[in-house]
């Protein structure tokens, strides 16, 4: 999860662990990016965005995944941001992200998407 509001990491983090997902943390697109560039090919399943950070923002952060070679460039990416119009919604699959889940979390709605990309 790429959040880099202390709370809403707090917030998302347990929410995430109900589901039985592992949940790692990364402060901003960058650290995102770094992690995920280091990582060992599929240790992750799934990157949830959040949109506006500092330092690199979630569609900056999803072009530099993207642009990754083999299956690390082909991680699943959904939005996970308070900017839920439909726009924002467009926006975020035209920058390469996978799906949009809007803040505050709806239990049903994560279910939905964990059970779509995992």
């Amino acid at each position: 999860m790429v959040e880099d509001n202390e709370l809403n990491r707090e917030i998302g983090i347990e929410i995430l662990q109900m589901t039985g997902a592992e949940v790692e943390i990364a402060e901003n697109g960058k650290i995102a990016v770094e992690k995920v560039e280091a990582s060992p090919e599929g240790l992750y399943d799934l990157v949830f965005m959040d949109i506006q950070m500092p330092v690199m923002n979630g569609y900056e952060a999803t072009a530099a995944i993207r642009s990754l070679p083999g299956e690390k460039g082909k991680l699943p990416i959904v939005a996970m941001t308070a900017n839920a119009f439909a726009e924002d919604v467009q926006l975020a699959k035209n920058t390469g992200m996978n799906g949009h889940i809007a803040k505050p979390l709806d239990m049903n709605k994560l279910n939905d998407v964990l059970e779509n990309w995992l």
